[in-house]
């Protein structure tokens, strides 16, 4: 008689993922545009398969996907008749090359607007940054256009030591979902790449889809402003303007006018710059000047500090000629920003023996030595006092009835929601591509873009379940077991660690049932949707 075997696997929170790769139809849509193959593995189940390693949040590199997947229900999470084996290296390396070879970021905004379409989101603003990812390995110098090169360049990761590469991301604003994603040169300057960017970005859209883009300072030079002549922009004005330096400190908070958020005022001017016409918004935050004054005391503090430090070893030192100790003090005062020097010049005669020297001798040489103390710039620290708090919003929005100074604020404030956060996903420790290695830059970009729809795919996961909650006036605990109707989805995957699938297999057939399902993960699974839902019934 043929025995009944038990077998257990791990679904925790993988079934989440699976379910909004298949509601976006993520592995379909990849399928359809890279076209027929002769795969065992498809191009698009090899990409929700390093998606569901990535979202796992175990730290593997891509050659361990195998054990990754080696106690997971793959009939539910890709398609029954899939095998760990079958998701080896050099699988999901040929895939990569396909990617790279039918176009990353065309492939990329394909998936995403079909994601937003099917989410019914709609962006107003898009917000874009870049940021920096370390890469190990030796590349060579790429000849084919359009490969990166993987260099050493500034490191947001304060690891010069590594070569690497520019990452650009685009997300709507509040829901922080990836719109595009780029990969750049290891060296790629912000100021040069951000135009690139846009007008790559802007060749995808549809007529009638242009946002608002939302970008740092490194996007507001006069090249760039008539560069993207055509697309309405908010960013912020670098201080190294002139002008702009010169009406942050003219304008004080108190006759600025509250800009509808609490702790903030504004004034608006207009203005011209690179031959751009635009509105100004002078802003002031209570809050920033409240931090901004204690970065400035310390500042002055330790500059104060070596500042005496720099004038003690000066006052031990004798010079040739007062002109040399002159060119002395020039030298160290110009160093300092908030203090200056009180000098006096003393002259110091040297007879060549010991005592008094006679009447008439003249002195061997004469040497010169400094005397006075350092002294605090009043003014310079008062015109430091008046830019605190403060900074510049610019639009070529002229119509403030279809951009008000509150929107203004609000969308440049959503510029840390977005890329921002979408760079802390991509850099998290357990992702799988903390510090990458493939052996061609071609791999590493469709990596990349691979970890840009994990991204996306947690997001969405994510948006849904935060207006849901709202929806129905319901929410979920959060980590101390408050109640909350914004849970982060780390939170959610963590509640759902210890769901397993139990396997009996039997000479009439094979049952499966989802085990450890408590009413929350229910309550979860319902609001994320019936396609999500369908992963842990036990019948799937």
């Amino acid at each position: 008689m043929a025995e009944t075997i038990y077998a257990t696997q791990r679904l925790d929170h993988l079934g989440i993922v699976a379910g909004i790769c298949r509601e976006i139809d993520l592995a379909g849509q990849i399928d359809r545009m890279i076209g027929p193959t002769d795969r065992q593995v498809s191009v698009g189940e090899a990409v929700q398969a390093m998606v569901l390693n990535a979202l796992g949040f175990v730290g593997r590199p891509l050659y361990l996907t195998p054990e990754f997947f080696a106690n997971k229900p793959l009939e539910r999470l890709l398609r029954p008749g899939l095998t760990a084996e079958m998701l080896n290296d050099d699988s999901l390396g040929r895939a990569l090359d396909t990617l790279y070879e039918a176009g990353l970021t065309e492939i990329f905004a394909q998936v995403a607007s079909h994601a937003l379409r099917l989410v019914g989101i709609q962006h107003r603003f898009v917000h874009l940054d870049t940021t920096s990812l370390s890469v190990e390995g030796e590349y060579a110098k790429p000849e084919e256009p359009g490969v990166v090169r993987i260099t050493h360049g500034y490191s947001r990761d304060k690891r010069p030591d590594l070569k690497q590469v520019v990452v650009a991301l685009l997300t709507s604003y509040r829901s922080a979902l990836p719109l595009w994603i780029q990969v750049l040169d290891g060296n790629a300057a912000d100021t040069h790449t951000f135009p690139q960017v846009v007008e790559a970005y802007i060749d995808h859209l549809q007529e009638g889809e242009m946002p608002y883009l939302v970008a740092d300072s490194a996007l507001y030079s006069e090249d760039n402003l008539q560069r993207l002549a055509g697309v309405r922009w908010l960013t912020r004005v670098p201080e190294r303007i002139g002008l702009a330096r010169a009406l942050i400190e003219a304008v004080a908070a108190a006759d600025m006018h509250p800009a509808g958020q609490e702790g903030y005022r504004s004034l608006e001017v207009c203005t011209t710059y690179g031959g751009v016409r635009q509105r100004w918004l002078v802003i002031w935050s209570q809050q920033a000047e409240q931090r901004e004054r204690v970065t400035l005391q310390k500042q002055v503090s330790r500059e104060r500090g070596q500042a005496e430090q720099a004038w003690k070893g000066l006052l031990r030192h004798e010079f040739v000629s007062r002109e040399a100790a002159e060119e002395a003090v020039g030298r160290l005062a110009g160093k300092w920003a908030y203090h200056q020097l009180e000098v006096r010049y003393r002259e110091v005669a040297h007879y060549g023996r010991k005592g008094r020297p006679a009447p008439g001798v003249a002195p061997q040489r004469v040497g010169w030595r400094l005397e006075g103390e350092v002294m605090e710039r009043p003014e310079a620290i008062a015109q430091a006092e008046q830019r605190l708090g403060k900074f510049i919003l610019a639009t070529n929005e002229l119509d403030a009835e279809r951009l008000s100074t509150e929107e203004m604020l609000g969308a440049y404030k959503g510029q840390a929601v977005g890329p921002e956060r979408g760079f802390r996903f991509l850099k998290d420790p357990s992702f799988f591509a903390d510090s990458l290695f493939l052996k061609s830059p071609q791999r590493i970009m469709a990596l990349v873009m691979v970890m840009g729809l994990a991204l996306l795919v947690y997001a969405l996961a994510e948006h849904k379940v935060r207006t849901a909650l709202q929806a129905h006036g319901e929410s979920v605990p959060n980590q101390v077991g408050k109640p909350t109707q914004r849970p982060t989805m780390r939170r959610i995957f963590q509640m759902f660690e210890g769901i397993d699938l139990l396997v009996i297999s039997t000479p009439a057939g094979v049952q499966q049932q989802v085990l450890n399902l408590k009413p929350v993960h229910h309550q979860i699974l319902r609001l994320l949707g019936a396609t999500v839902e369908k992963c842990y019934l036990d019948t799937c």
